[in-house]
């Protein structure tokens, strides 16, 4: 605002009667009030009036986009597909479905206030939609990401999200120092197979490699094919010298079921042969006590029960096998077989926790 020279030279305003002050002060104080109006104007459009004028709209819109910015909006617009369209979270539902029909029946939009023309667009929904064009939720990203890193905890090597859901069957695998058990279940959790063989001799002396090819050759003959074969990854501490012939037992038939199950993986390079955390397991039966995880018995004798008596088992036992697999869990609750409890409970947790959950 200009102030007339006369009012601020030399202490002047004194110089005026009161009531011809008071009224130049008023006329300022307005002169103020209308500059300050303007200038709001100018900088933020009014929403309310843009409500039902299509020309103040279009200036806002070149105000709060450039036309780059309106560019790549009205190319999304005018090429996305309805499913595209959706991936937008304003778009979702009858929005993204009444954007396709407006542009089957009226041609591309030739400019972003046009989009006001579609049915649920006003002037203000209008903008948060062309500002979730460009700057897109990542929420979604961020939560695949955190679960590719709770996935890659799970299970090693790292497999792509496609092929575990696909998966149809697996064969579960857990082997300690005197057995091998497997549990063959498919993605219904049916258990197709449920055994163990023993290899006790192994640790029994100083064995030739040739010696372990032959006991986990011999194994690996009486497992059924499967998309993917799960090891259970021991939790053994490196620091206790004392247990260093037991690992060096472990990593050796790792190591053969790594060579031997994954027959194609010179031709393709896809692992068939995954590595699943034991104490993963445990904390998705709640089986831990610190960090020192309990027996899975009592929870597989619950398993075999429920499939008898249930209509909607967690785990369904076929009637032709269930009679064999009681009297086979009977046998070895004396001798607490852990390996075959084992063996069922990583099968059933690789589905729930791996497949199950990648699942949309």
């Amino acid at each position: 605002m200009n102030v007339p020279s006369f009012l601020v030279a030399g202490g002047r305003w004194r110089c005026f009667p009161i009531p011809l002050r008071s009224l130049l002060f008023q006329t300022l104080h307005n002169s103020c009030c209308r500059e300050k109006s303007t200038a709001t104007k100018k900088i933020t459009p009014n929403i309310a009036f843009c409500d039902g004028n299509t020309k103040e709209c279009g200036n806002a819109f070149d105000k709060l986009f450039s036309l780059e910015q309106q560019a790549s909006i009205l190319h999304v617009l005018n090429t996305a597909s309805n499913k595209e369209l959706e991936a937008f979270k304003l778009l979702r539902g009858r929005k993204s479905i009444n954007i396709v029909q407006y542009r089957e029946k009226f041609g591309p939009f030739q400019n972003l206030e046009s989009l006001m023309n579609v049915p649920f667009f006003q002037y203000k929904t209008t903008i948060q939609v062309c500002n979730s064009i460009l700057c897109p939720d990542t929420r979604g990203k961020k939560r695949k990401s955190q679960e590719n890193r709770l996935l890659g905890k799970l299970l090693k090597p790292d497999i792509g999200r496609e092929r575990l859901k696909a998966v149809n069957s697996i064969v579960s695998i857990v082997f300690g120092t005197r057995r091998i058990a497997w549990a063959h279940l498919d993605r219904k959790l049916t258990v197709l197979d449920w055994q163990q063989d023993e290899c006790c001799r192994l640790l029994k002396g100083t064995y030739p490699s040739s010696v372990y090819l032959e006991e986990i050759s011999s194994v690996i003959s009486k497992m059924p094919k499967a998309d993917f074969y799960i090891l259970e990854k021991t939790g053994l501490s490196t620091q206790n010298s004392s247990l260093f012939p037991i690992l060096l037992h472990f990593h050796i038939i790792e190591a053969m079921l790594y060579a031997l199950l994954n027959k194609t993986f010179a031709q393709d390079g896809q692992h068939q042969v995954l590595s699943m955390n034991r104490n993963a397991v445990g904390k998705h039966f709640e089986l831990m006590i610190s960090d020192t995880r309990t027996s899975g018995k009592e929870l597989v004798k619950q398993f075999l029960s429920e499939s008898v008596l249930k209509a909607e088992p967690r785990v369904f036992f076929p009637l032709d096998k269930v009679v064999r697999y009681r009297q086979m869990f009977s046998s070895t609750e004396q001798n607490r077989v852990e390996e075959l409890y084992d063996s069922l409970l990583q099968a059933i947790a690789f589905y729930e926790l791996a497949v199950f959950d990648a699942e949309p």
